[in-house]
């Protein structure tokens, strides 16, 4: 009996015994007075069986598969259509066997014959709510949101944004062509400037902040970590953790964030006409102060877990690479070069070379500044040159390095044939005639008193 027809036989014993009336029973059961008393024979004949609908159990008279049909995808689904899934064999079978069934039909025969699902339905993962921070500045949610910004009167634009977990207060903001390392770490430095240091950074799993390729060096399979990538570097010397969200659900108040933006401050912009990357910048701060004055709440801990930031931010907000000091006692990153100071030749040495977010160039040796370079006259980005492992490919010396990487000798390759390489690095150097190896002139040795000709 359904859940529905287990409550009529206590009502129909009651009518039958007169305790209650046949209107009664019939509103309490939902059905009309001549239906009641119908049931109420039934019962009294039959028992609880005979609440039974009459039509349980019979085959569909209309809908129902024809035998031969059944039968026929009965004998191809386990032998041809082996392993396909149910949609997969209910294309073939009406494109092939022209059998039209539906989906749901080739599923009930796939089951009534045995036979497992190609995948097994994933259940639905249970989630957690995360309850925010109580200090402000103990996480902050990190994200990049690409979006036409500008609408049509500008370029499409990334906005990197900034917001703390506690207090939902949009800490920096910053626009870019594109999401890419120099976004944020122009978002860092606006973050630690204007407030310090925080705990703990919350992002995904981008591969400016995490490492996503496979490739691990002997030294980090030894170690039991990868190296992490510029921007982890830069965490790391600051103090800074950082957790990879494993879903955009995670970092949710950062996602609803970007919905937010997307609608204020487009009509914002629209509203003062602003169509350049430059001009949105300069409005950012202004945007910024009134929006927090209206939708920043207060924190649960009145304590604000910000530390100071260290005093040289510029040279830990950097690109660092490994490099070999040539001969003349330069060092080079890709086409710029440093002179170093003359007072110890580090000929041979590997030092350590930065490049800053304004386009400085630093070099240091155990922890010491040795020579600075000032920016390039040109607008600098900082974009990322080599991979944080990719150091371990520079292992030759700079006199052996091709002179388009500082060396001396001109670039070749190892795998290209010597009739595809230059001239100058495939001509066999021959000794002038004028060479004492082509003249046969005699000469002495004098050992143990005896002298000896070349032509004796």
């Amino acid at each position: 009996m359904s859940r529905k027809e287990v409550p009529r036989a206590g009502l129909l014993k009651a009518a039958l015994a007169g305790k209650i009336s046949n209107a009664q029973g019939a509103q309490a059961m939902h059905v009309s007075i001549r239906q009641f008393q119908r049931c109420k024979v039934r019962f009294g004949a039959e028992g609880p069986r005979g609440l039974l609908h009459r039509l349980r159990g019979r085959p569909a008279p209309r809908r129902r598969l024809p035998a031969d049909v059944r039968t026929t995808v009965a004998a191809l689904l386990p032998r041809l259509y082996a392993g396909f899934n149910d949609c997969h064999a209910t294309e073939k079978l009406r494109e092939v066997e022209g059998l039209v069934l539906s989906r749901s039909s080739v599923r009930r025969l796939r089951r009534a014959l045995g036979l497992p699902a190609k995948r097994q339905r994933r259940g639905r993962q249970v989630r957690t709510r995360r309850c925010p921070e109580a200090q402000m500045g103990a996480l902050v949610q990190l994200d990049a949101s690409p979006f036409a910004w500008l609408e049509t009167r500008g370029p499409a634009l990334a906005l990197h944004g900034a917001i703390d977990d506690a207090t939902g207060t949009v800490l920096a903001l910053h626009f870019r062509p594109t999401e890419d390392l120099h976004g944020y770490v122009t978002l860092l430095r606006q973050l630690v400037t204007s407030y310090g240091l925080p705990l703990a950074l919350y992002g995904d799993r981008l591969n400016v902040f995490v490492r996503n390729d496979p490739h691990w060096t002997l030294a980090e399979q030894l170690r039991g970590t990868q190296d992490p990538t510029h921007f982890g570097r830069i965490l790391r010397e600051l103090g800074i953790g950082f957790i990879p969200a494993g879903s955009p659900q995670a970092k949710g108040r950062i996602e609803r964030l970007w919905q937010t933006l997307q609608d204020r401050l487009v009509s914002e912009l629209r509203l003062r006409g602003i169509a350049t990357l430059e001009a949105a910048n300069a409005f950012l701060p202004d945007f910024l102060g009134d929006y927090n004055r209206r939708f920043t709440r207060a924190p649960a801990d009145a304590t604000a877990a910000w530390r100071p930031a260290p005093r040289a931010l510029a040279a830990v907000l950097s690109c660092r690479y490994r490099r070999v000091v040539a001969h003349d006692n330069t060092v080079r990153l890709g086409p710029r070069w440093i002179q170093l100071p003359r007072r110890r030749a580090y000929t041979g040495r590997r030092l350590e070379v930065r490049e800053c977010l304004d386009g400085r160039l630093l070099v240091f040796a155990d922890g010491h500044c040795l020579a600075t370079q000032p920016a390039p006259p040109a607008a600098f980005v900082l974009r990322p040159r080599r991979g944080p492992t990719s150091d371990r490919r520079q292992r030759l010396r700079a006199s052996q390095r091709p002179a388009g990487e500082g060396g001396r000798y001109p670039p070749t390759s190892r795998n290209q044939p010597l009739s595809s390489r230059t001239p100058a690095a495939t001509a066999v150097r021959k000794p002038s005639p004028t060479h004492p190896w082509r003249h046969s002139t005699p000469y002495s040795t004098r050992s143990w008193g005896m002298t000896f000709s070349r032509n004796s």
